[in-house]
């Protein structure tokens, strides 16, 4: 493979494995506020002991989140150096913004949320958790500003430079709010949410099904089927709001998602499938004019195909076409489990549903699915800008560097990574194992009846 392939790769491998852990942090850190929220109110113990719990797994979701993600700021400069000349004045400013009022906040208080609960008064341990939630949600937002500055670039000019163009900043809130920026950052978020309320959920379906912890665990099934449904029914109009922006700033990405070759009024919307690549059919169950109201909320107005964008600028829209849709069908199934889980809850018989106990321990994996398969829509979608429009990937890669150092960089990578990922499981199955600690709730409410505790 050639240089450009490779790095390509291998970005997209750091990135993939990167986010598998923001997005626990930042839901976790909306999960520990709501917990802890709780606990003050009604002075419960078990909120508390739940609170202690989860805030032990954030730390450590939080720490492998930092590790990976210093690797992406390498990579800007080792395998995307024209890049990383060309977006200089833009990126420096949203990642200082990053470290300045998101990590810094994030972690300055981490350490007294998890050690000051005997140390500070509870109102300042709240605090502290609240700063912290906000780090996480503040970091999110400066990457995806400057992500969305890549999709729709605004508020800055191209200067030439002896080392080649560069894009400056000369608006600074124009380009942190550039087009994209909001409706992005919506979608992010939600799916970072519905992330800690899964793992939530997932963790209590554990707990009634291996019959420990009664109270705590039915309190934390409770707090993550209210986010997870609330998260879902918002995902749904920021899904809807996303793909309108998209049709009007980039007709290709969109034309990718649904497979639209053709502009043709009444433009259908895919229920599954796939796309052939070669003969350029898409095989699927389609709703007719299903795309063009969602678009436009009219169903006869054509949707831009591909026929109307230059062939050199067609993203690959068979693989585009299937993560797009592989998202959609994450956000149904995750629908499906929360929406069964909230019924059988008021029901009050939730526990007695075992299967769909077993759906919800594994169910933890479906935000992370829907949000790999996501990103890659979003950034395969962009190809093949680097920024739209403006700087093609081609001319974004490093031209020091050679196929041999970038492959082997990949498999180091991937040793690391490994290793890093069963880490993080063999300390998490610990921790879930081990369960929350008994602070104040008398023994016997975290028995059921008859049972032993051992």
């Amino acid at each position: 493979m050639d240089v450009l392939t490779l790095s390509r790769i291998q970005f997209a491998l750091n990135s993939g494995f990167h986010y598998l852990y923001p997005p626990m942090s930042i839901g976790l850190g909306l999960m520990l506020v709501i917990m802890e929220g709780l606990y003050l109110k009604t002075k419960n113990p078990k909120y508390k002991e739940m609170t202690t719990f989860w805030i032990k797994i954030f730390a450590l979701t939080f720490a492998l989140g930092v590790a990976t993600g210093l690797v992406q700021t390498f990579a800007f400069g080792t395998n995307w150096a024209r890049y990383s000349r060309y977006v200089g004045d833009v990126f420096g400013s949203a990642l200082a913004a990053e470290g300045i009022f998101a990590f810094f906040l994030e972690s300055g208080f981490l350490g007294l949320l998890l050690f000051g609960w005997d140390r500070v008064g509870p109102k300042l341990h709240y605090f502290a958790n609240i700063c912290v939630c906000l780090g996480a949600h503040f970091s999110a937002v400066w990457i995806i500003v400057a992500n969305s500055w890549m999709q729709t670039p605004q508020g800055h000019r191209i200067v030439d430079t002896p080392m080649g163009p560069r894009a400056q900043v000369i608006d600074f809130w124009s380009m942190v709010f550039n087009p994209s920026t909001v409706d992005r950052l919506g979608h992010v978020i939600l799916g970072c949410w519905l992330t800690g309320a899964f793992f939530v959920i997932s963790v209590a379906a554990y707990y009634i099904l291996k019959r420990k912890y009664p109270e705590v665990s039915r309190s934390m099934m409770h707090i993550g089927l209210w986010v997870a449904v609330i998260g879902l029914i918002l995902q749904l109009f920021s899904g809807d709001s996303s793909a309108r922006l998209i049709a009007r700033h980039q007709p290709a990405k969109l034309a990718a998602f649904e497979g639209i070759y053709k502009t043709a009024p009444y433009t259908p919307i895919s229920i599954g499938g796939w796309v052939d690549g070669k003969t350029r059919e898409v095989h699927s169950w389609k709703i007719p004019g299903g795309l063009s109201w969602l678009t436009y909320h009219n169903s006869r107005t054509p949707v831009t195909g591909l026929d109307q964008i230059p062939r050199d600028e067609w993203p690959n829209v068979p693989v585009v076409f299937q993560t797009y849709h592989i998202m959609v069908a994450m956000w149904c199934l995750m629908v499906l489990i929360a929406g069964l889980g909230m019924l059988f809850w008021k029901r009050g018989t939730l526990e007695n549903k075992k299967w769909l106990l077993w759906a919800m321990i594994g169910s933890v994996i479906l935000p992370h699915i829907a949000q790999q398969a996501g990103w890659m829509s979003a950034e395969m979608g962009r190809q093949p800008w680097a920024v739209w429009h403006q700087l093609r990937t081609v001319n974004a890669v490093s031209t020091s560097i050679n196929s041999f150092q970038v492959l082997a960089s990949i498999i180091m990578f991937i040793v690391i990574y490994t290793t890093l990922f069963i880490l993080f499981i063999f300390l998490l199955d610990r921790k879930i194992k081990h369960g929350p600690d008994l602070i104040d709730t008398p023994e016997e409410m975290y028995r059921y009846p008859g049972q032993v505790v051992e």
